[in-house]
């Protein structure tokens, strides 16, 4: 049974560095100018806070990473802490944050991540994958996922066109979208014209390497009323780990987000329809495909086919990574998403504004579909 977390916990206040190239701007640096945009946010400052926990640079996963950014901002927190679920920490993170604030030790939780692989250090991103030599050339992300893609393709018909949706939409709203490293909207021919990467993506079936930080506070109902800003209450969270890799499980084109997702629902006492966007880790254009699917918001085999028709764009039924996503506001491993799903429940987003949001689900992934979590956010008050 989970836990009911509704208007018990919030996030108050949110901030992020440049996305793209950031030359001279440490891995450091990303993480503290991220904190102290969202500590602004939130009409924080840095003795407000008691927790600092943070995802590790995707680039180099330094030890201690924490306690480091901790330093850099002059505190010494009650509770500190580094999370390795890939792009899923970043939701993991806030779980472990509302388990320090239920115990009693901290009431003010700043959540972290920042790196520079664009401008720095990306040795990481091409590893091979199967232990001590690459597996059928499975060097990096995309030759993995575009055997996830291959597979969703002969199960269940998902075309390439449904796949230049994903990235058509995305960048759709990504061209409202001032924060954004891409903002030119291309059309199905452009993107086919694009170049190949791994068979069946090109080029804009890819997130870009990126350089940024993004960040995020957290804390109870009771401090958030002290605030000026309308707190973001979460209402849900769930988790789901397939771990292997990928080729060894029994369906490679599986993730957790079917037993993650049913998690997060049952904690917000919510139903798939009740959700009124979704902000889905998109490294590749398969990925929300697979996800909304998973989550039941759509039928197994039918979530490009919602992506073609149009239902993800904003004003759409279910309006998806109203931001642009890992796919064109910046490659981020997922932080991002947070950032964008509480400003559009605080109504900030200007023309990329979903009318009148109250239920947002954001969704987080890392390795190859190797970890998953979801969490629901709203505005609504108690």
């Amino acid at each position: 049974m989970m836990k009911d977390l509704k208007q018990r916990y919030c996030i108050v206040g949110v901030g992020h560095t440049a996305y793209g190239k950031n030359p001279g701007v440490s891995q450091i640096a990303h993480n503290v100018l991220a904190i102290r945009a969202a500590l602004d946010d939130a009409s924080l400052t840095t003795d407000d806070v008691d927790g600092v926990l943070t995802k590790a640079p995707s680039s180099t996963f330094p030890m201690l990473w924490a306690p480091k950014i901790a330093e850099a901002l002059r505190i010494q927190p009650q509770v500190v802490g580094t999370l390795d679920q890939a792009g899923a920490s970043n939701i993991g993170l806030i779980q472990y944050a509302i388990s320090a604030i239920e115990l009693g030790q901290a009431s003010v939780v700043a959540i972290s991540y920042g790196d520079n692989p664009r401008t720095g250090s990306r040795a990481s991103y091409a590893r091979a994958r199967g232990g001590d030599g690459a597996v059928a050339g499975l060097f990096g992300a995309p030759s993995s996922y575009a055997m996830a893609a291959r597979r969703r393709m002969y199960e269940y018909g998902t075309t390439k066109e449904q796949l230049a949706y994903v990235a058509m939409t995305h960048r759709h709203h990504a061209s409202m979208n001032d924060n954004a490293i891409f903002r030119d909207p291309f059309t199905i021919d452009e993107y086919l014209d694009s170049r190949w990467v791994a068979e069946p993506f090109n080029l804009l079936d890819c997130c870009p390497v990126s350089d940024g930080g993004a960040a995020y506070i957290i804390t109870t109902e009771e401090r958030a009323k002290e605030l000026t800003k309308t707190p973001v209450f979460i209402d849900g969270i769930g988790q789901n780990h397939p771990s292997w890799e990928f080729f060894r499980r029994k369906d490679m084109a599986a993730s957790g987000a079917a037993v993650s997702g049913k998690m997060a629902f049952e904690s917000a006492g919510i139903k798939p329809d009740d959700v009124d966007f979704c902000e889905i880790y998109d490294c590749f254009t398969i990925v929300p495909i697979i996800t909304l699917e998973e989550y039941g918001i759509v039928e197994r085999g039918k979530g490009g086919e919602f992506y073609q028709e149009g239902h993800t764009r904003i004003g759409g039924k279910l309006p998806c990574n109203t931001s642009g996503g890992l796919l064109s506001e910046t490659g981020m491993p997922g932080t991002q998403l947070v950032v964008e799903a509480v400003r559009q429940l605080r109504g900030e987003c200007g023309d990329r504004q979903v009318d009148n949001p109250e239920t947002g689900l954001v969704s987080q992934q890392g390795g190859i579909l190797t970890t998953h979590a979801t969490m629901i956010l709203s505005n609504k008050g108690a």
